[in-house]
């Protein structure tokens, strides 16, 4: 199992006329600290996508059990649990500045291949430097 954080301050136009976040925000947030993560690893989905292999989204799903406000400075927590295949099974948690559990989610992706557009496996690359941080 593999955990990477990321922070991240609530725009003004992430909220509602509450000033609490849209529902809708937290799917681009785990999308930013999924992408933060694999830069990380050294892999960006641009250069993925150079090498001919793309991730669409699959499956999301998400529990909101707090909200989120304006000017809150959150903590999205990615967690790998298991190597990918020809899919890629992401967990999330998101935790406000005070510490609490505010969201938790899920998404699936899918190594898919521009030219045929079919599902294909996880380039080398990416997959040597995940089993590095998961093993």
């Amino acid at each position: 199992m593999y955990s990477f954080s990321s922070k991240l301050r609530v725009r003004y136009y992430e909220t509602d006329k509450m000033g609490v976040v849209h529902h809708s925000n937290y799917v681009r947030y785990y999308e930013y600290a999924r992408t933060e993560m694999m830069i990380h690893f050294g892999f960006s989905y641009g250069t993925m996508e150079k090498e001919g292999v793309m991730m669409p989204v699959i499956s999301a799903s998400s529990k909101y059990l707090k909200p989120a406000y304006y000017e809150d400075e959150l903590t999205i927590c990615v967690i790998v649990k298991d190597l990918p295949t020809a899919k890629m099974h992401f967990f999330y948690e998101i935790f406000n500045q005070n510490g609490e559990l505010i969201n938790t989610g899920e998404t699936i992706l899918s190594f898919t291949n521009m030219v045929t557009n079919k599902p294909c496996r996880p380039p080398q690359r990416l997959m040597e430097m995940i089993k590095n941080v998961i093993n």
